[in-house]
């Protein structure tokens, strides 16, 4: 049978990250706002990113019994009332209140995708489906900086996350009318297992500690590298390190492919694949001319965002049952590898400054992909029911 088309799982990718991180370019000016400082700006992010790890376990385990497409639409149009009353704070611990809420209604969207796709696409076909929404949510995730940004430079930060709330809005509507329904079997199937038999699964565990690694590396790249080339020789302005995260666009052009590979070679070597341009990549950001340093770090976003791909597509196709619950603790681990990648690297950085940053993120690139070898065994082949039912035709 035909596989049904990926757009609309791109577009969710797009709707789960296009609000996560968008207030980073708003920062300087909330903390003028509400006469505060960094740090405390810095919670819009932090705490929703926390809230994100917090519920994306109970929200897989939710959409195991009601529904995985139930689950993504509802989501998407509370995601986009939360981001809507985020625009009426008038103090700064009201605007942390919503983000929270945003990041405990983000896993609905992100976390159930991911299993959804291996509910709907043939095997041979999940990994371009999970490179499909990995190119989404990166596509998102540089959108939301871009738009908030514009919008609050010419208009206000109350308007940024008015515009992002009508774009959510609007996807949220187009899900609800374009995502195809699960089959009838998914729907049934209730979360018969547990947390811990879950955390017993060998491969289960070690893609949670891939999916750590692979957040790590980005956060600490990207945020280290800031550092290091706002210092001589290269004192690039506030304007442009904020343009660096244009090469993630490179990584969601390339991610596809990278899904590709995963269908036709396998999931361990796709992940060595995405581990090695990584590494190469943070090699040549060592390099003192900038156009290598920007190259190096498309590099490394693109073997992040292959890798981020392939573990993900991974879980979902050694998991045949409580798929929402095991993304939802995949998605735990992840998330709590960023929090360590943003704050680990800093004793690298007063040690040895980038030259040990970039020390540190070739070792966790490397366990990556050690980790992956020693456990990730070759996904089963699915039984001809299994097959049968993966490829039942959308029904819309």
């Amino acid at each position: 049978m035909t596989p049904p088309p990926v757009w609309p799982v791109v577009l969710a990718g797009f709707t789960a990250f296009i609000n996560l991180y968008a207030p980073q370019p708003l920062l300087p000016s909330l903390t003028r706002v509400f006469h505060t400082t960094p740090f405390g700006v810095s919670l819009t992010i932090t705490l929703s990113t926390i809230a994100v790890a917090v519920a994306a376990p109970l929200v897989g385990q939710l959409a195991d019994r009601i529904g995985r497409r139930r689950v993504i639409i509802g989501s998407s149009m509370l995601l986009a009332v939360a981001t809507a009353l985020a625009a009426t704070s008038s103090t700064l611990p009201q605007l942390l209140a919503w983000r929270t809420l945003q990041g405990l209604l983000t896993p609905g969207v992100f976390a159930v995708t991911i299993a959804y796709i291996h509910d709907r696409w043939p095997v041979s076909h999940t990994g371009r489906a999970t490179g499909a929404y990995v190119s989404g949510t990166v596509t998102g995730g540089f959108s939301g900086r871009a738009v908030a940004g514009v919008v609050a430079s010419q208009v206000g930060w109350q308007a940024a996350f008015l515009t992002l709330a009508g774009m959510i809005a609007a996807a949220a509507a187009a899900l609800w009318v374009w995502l195809p329904p699960e089959p009838g079997r998914t729907r049934r199937a209730a979360a018969s297992g547990t947390v811990r038999r879950l955390l017993a699964h060998k491969s289960l565990m070690a893609t949670n500690a891939v999916g750590f690694c692979v957040l790590f590396t980005q956060v600490a790249s990207f945020t280290y590298v800031t550092f290091h080339l706002a210092e001589p020789p290269f004192s690039l302005s506030t304007i442009a390190l904020g343009w660096l995260f244009v090469v993630y666009l490179f990584g969601a052009a390339v991610t596809p492919i990278a899904g590709r590979w995963s269908d036709r070679f396998g999931h361990r070597a796709a992940l060595g694949g995405g581990v090695a341009v990584g590494v190469v990549g943070a090699l040549a950001t060592l390099a003192p001319w900038l156009p290598a340093v920007v190259l190096g770090l498309a590099f490394v976003a693109t073997g992040v965002f292959i890798a981020q791909a392939t573990a993900s597509s991974y879980i979902g196709a050694v998991t045949a049952e409580d798929r929402g619950l095991a993304v939802g603790l995949y998605s735990t681990f992840y998330y709590l590898g960023g929090s360590a990648g943003g704050a680990v690297p800093a004793a690298f950085w007063q040690v040895g400054g980038w030259p040990a940053t970039v020390l540190l993120v070739l070792a966790v690139q490397a366990s990556t992909f050690g980790i992956a070898w020693r456990f990730w065994r070759p996904a089963p082949a699915p039984t001809t029911s299994a097959a049968a039912t993966s490829a039942v035709p959308p029904r819309c």
